[in-house]
């Protein structure tokens, strides 16, 4: 008999050993051979049978033995793919469990489960099954209607819902055939071959208007695009006046020269700028946010409503409000030529832009110009036009303060802006892009400014005796090591080279690739690629810091009237004034701050969804016109492609690649011809042919123009 360490040593061996072989049972005779053992069985044999008193292994025939697996159960929120597939995200697991679509057992999408782990060997992504349903994640769905003699189904609009929700006649609200309806699930099928049972709750319209499909976005998000009756009523009791009284609590701004600066469209006016040339020479710079907190009172019937919605939606055509009209575009919105109560940074900067001094309050400002971005981006590159000289001092800090933030790291991604040109009922006509210049950059850096020294105020810690303040911060983690590696490898085809070995040196490596990129036709698609392998923004009490910003501390204190963290910020920056000692929940803050995250999540997808729709819609006319394009994408079935000219994705279907075999090669992620190896890979220019525009499913058919 070997020693004891030898013989822990032989028992991890045999354990790795059957980690490795999954479920496959291994004979005595198998493992002395994996092992080197073959001249030692009967010590082995004698080691295996300890490990089955150890209830490690279990002895299934004589001298044939299979790994004892302790069940593992994880809890998590169902991903379904399109390929009837899913995945388990699980906040208890670094890595997703697969699941195969025989193993779903009846969950949808966004549902909270329970997965017994089935497969764990090493090395390998984690699969499991699905055995418990905690809760559904939806009942809600939109879709069109099919009417038949005694009973009705709805096709989903969306693909997460792989299956028609039945209907009976007499629940559905009278709609007719071929309508937008949203539907509510009212039995969940028990078997993989029965459909859901639903009752129809709204009829949306007619399916292919305009105002029926952006409604139906909306309601597949859970996003509300009408107010109820007493939150539009107690709006309506807000009054325009100014007290006196109130003024006089309020440092007054109205005699400083301040103005507004956003897009020609924009009814909504969080901020506004105000400049004073200080006798030292140094500028003092105001960044006026609307004071909506001191309309909003908290636990009102209003921040209820706001709380609920968390944050504006801006559609293709339209802006869902968090905020009434009436506070909105009304009492808050900083307009001209008005007097209005607002919640104030106020900076001392010198001719380097550096802040010698800042001073946090409520204020009373009047502001005496409303310029869209275009007026003042005239007065920066003319030297002209109203407030010309507070314009161009502000457009000189601010660049100051932008050439300092990249060179301490903070990112330069920015992704090309779609817009559309509608005609009166909604259609697209024309497909442009929004394009960033200084003006832009004005506005937003002295934003920054003022959401990061809001943030510090409160965070950062002066003294060790300071006490910890709970806040909310807006915090962006650093990059995934394995998204960034697949990201290296992408813009390799294109030539390029992203540097990992330095951590401290990736965004540097990231905005020198983003600067080479410009004005080539990979562009748009590297910087989609690039935000895609950076984490996500999110709302959170524990400060980590803004990666991309290069941000120890910040936070969004900067519009209140379309993002409910802000309104937040504003009363938490209240307390903390007033009373030192102030403490509140963190727990109950950073359930805030989730809800708002998960709230922002649902209306970025709604966004992007009707951009989606819009994009689709314009092609709708152009069917049988060809376009240049690069890969985007490459799958099992076919190739995506974004068309140059209007970012607009399709898809070339491998069945329509008629003059060869082609297959897709998943490990070098591209599509290879059998017979004449011509290969297809993501960043490839090619023609193509626009074949096919489906509404119903939102997809663009193209088919390759030249083989």
């Amino acid at each position: 008999m070997p020693k004891a360490t030898n013989t822990r040593a032989v028992e991890q061996a045999i354990k790795n050993l059957f980690n490795t072989a999954g479920n496959k049972p291994l004979n005595v005779k198998q493992i002395a051979a994996q092992l080197g053992m073959r001249g030692d069985q009967a010590v082995l044999y004698a080691i295996l049978k300890q490990l089955t008193l150890k209830d490690e292994i279990e002895e299934i025939d004589p001298g044939r033995f299979i790994i004892k697996r302790i069940e593992e159960f994880l809890t998590g929120k169902i991903d379904l793919l399109n390929s009837g597939n899913a995945y388990l995200v699980s906040e208890d697991s670094e890595k997703d469990v697969f699941i195969g679509s025989r193993y779903i057992n009846n969950a949808f999408h966004g549902d909270v489960v329970k997965v017994k782990l089935r497969n764990r060997k090493i090395g390998k992504s984690p699969e499991g099954e699905v055995v418990e349903i905690i809760s559904r994640g939806k009942a809600e769905y939109v879709g069109r209607i099919e009417l038949q003699q005694r009973v009705a189904y709805v096709v989903a609009d969306s693909n997460k819902m792989p299956m028609d929700i039945l209907v009976p006649i007499d629940k559905t609200m009278g709609a007719a055939d071929g309508m937008k309806v949203q539907v509510r699930i009212t039995q969940w099928p028990k078997r993989d071959d029965e459909n859901p049972v639903g009752e129809v709750i709204k009829v949306l319209g007619n399916s292919g208007e305009n105002n029926t499909e952006m409604h139906s976005i909306l309601a597949e998000y859970g996003l509300p695009y009408e107010f109820p009756f007493e939150v539009e009523s107690d709006a309506d009791k807000i009054s325009f006046d100014i007290p006196k009284s109130e003024i006089s609590k309020r440092k007054d701004f109205r005699s400083v020269t301040t103005f507004t600066i956003d897009p020609a469209d924009a009814k909504d006016f969080d901020d506004a700028l105000s400049l004073e040339i200080l006798k030292n020479g140094n500028y003092r710079v105001g960044v006026h946010i609307a004071d909506v907190s001191h309309y909003m009172p908290e636990k009102s019937v209003l921040d209820k409503e706001a709380y609920k919605r968390a944050t504006s939606v801006y559609l293709v055509d339209r802006v869902v409000p968090m905020l009434p009209e009436k506070l909105s575009n009304g009492v808050c919105s900083l307009r001209p030529n008005e007097e209005k109560l607002c919640y104030s940074a106020v900076f001392e900067l010198d001719a380097q832009a550096k802040v010698i001094d800042q001073w946090l309050g409520r204020t009373v400002i009047f502001s005496d110009r409303r310029f869209t971005y275009e007026e003042a981006q005239q007065v920066i590159e003319t030297g002209e036009g109203d407030f010309k000289e507070e314009i161009l001092i502000l457009h000189k800090l601010a660049q100051i303060m932008r050439k300092e933030r990249f060179a301490s790291g903070a990112l330069k991604v920015h992704q090309e802006e779609v817009k559309f040109m509608l005609d009166e009922a909604g259609k697209p006509v024309e497909v442009y892009f929004k394009i960033q210049k200084e003006s832009n950059q004005l506005i937003e850096e002295f934003m920054l400014l003022a959401n990061k020294k809001v943030a510090e105020f409160i965070g950062k810690k002066r003294s060790r005796t300071d006490k910890h303040r709970p806040f909310v911060y807006r915090i962006h983690d650093a990059p995934d090591p394995e998204k960034l590696a697949d990201f290296a490898a992408f813009v390799k085809n294109f030539g390029h080279k992203l540097s990992l070995d330095n951590p401290k040196q990736i965004s540097k490596s990231l905005n020198k690739l983003l600067e080479n990129v410009k004005g080539k036709p990979e562009e748009n698609m590297v910087e989609s690629l690039a935000i895609r392998s950076m984490a996500k923004a999110i709302y959170s009490t524990k400060n980590i810091g803004h990666y991309g910003l290069a941000f120890d501390y910040y936070t969004h204190f900067t519009s209140p009237i379309r993002r409910y963290p802000d309104v937040m910020v504003h009363r938490l920056l209240t307390d903390y004034l007033e009373n030192e000692n102030f403490s509140t929940d963190e727990n109950k803050l950073e359930a805030k701050c989730k809800h708002s995250s998960e709230r922002e999540k649902l209306a970025a997808e709604a966004e992007r969804a009707s951009i989606k729709y819009k994009q689709v819609e314009y092609m709708l006319e152009r069917v049988g016109r060809t376009y240049a394009g690069i890969v985007s994408g490459v799958t099992e079935w076919g190739m995506f492609v974004e068309l140059e000219e209007n970012h607009c994705e399709g898809l070339v279907r491998l069945r329509s690649m008629d003059d060869d075999f082609y297959y897709f090669d998943e490990k070098n992620y591209c599509i290879i011809g059998k017979r004449r190896k011509k290969k297809f890979s993501l960043g490839d220019k090619v023609m193509v042919y626009v074949n096919k525009v489906d509404m119903e499913k939102r997809q663009i058919d193209l088919l390759l123009d030249v083989l």
